[in-house]
């Protein structure tokens, strides 16, 4: 049983090694992928034209009123700096609260005020209907 080798002598029984690279698959594969976008190309900018409805009009955002409720350290609140007590407070919050579009409620709050009362007030609000709550700071701590 003889086995070949990769030697070069004539004795060795049959061809030395190719060093060649073959393209012949190469080619063929490309030839078969050139032939498949040239088919498919035209089908890429095949569109459907459709008539569409034309509007001009512009939409017209209303910007919201913006309300300051201010609380002092010792509980007291005012409305756009208008001292009022809780009754009015709520009357005042529930007349906003039917406004459309809805004013936004600033809350600014002394540093020495309860944190208890500004959840009070804020349970009002949310009992009134008021849905855009922000509260309002000083970055400098003064």
């Amino acid at each position: 049983m003889a086995f070949g080798s990769f030697s070069d002598d004539p004795g060795g029984g049959g061809p030395p090694p190719m060093s060649d690279i073959n393209v012949t698959p190469l080619v063929d594969v490309m030839l078969v992928l050139l032939i498949i976008f040239i088919v498919t190309a035209p089908l890429l900018t095949h569109g459907i034209r459709i008539d569409l409805p034309k509007a001009s009009s512009q939409a017209n955002p209303e910007q919201p009123d913006t309300v300051t409720i201010a609380i002092e350290a010792n509980g007291k609140t005012s409305w756009n700096d208008k001292h009022v007590d809780d009754t009015r407070l709520q009357a005042v919050m529930a007349e906003a609260a039917g406004q459309q579009p809805q004013p936004l409620v600033h809350i600014r709050a002394d540093r020495a005020t309860k944190y208890q009362r500004l959840a009070e007030i804020m349970s009002m609000a949310k009992k009134a209907g008021l849905t855009k709550l922000g509260f309002v700071t000083d970055p400098t701590g003064s």
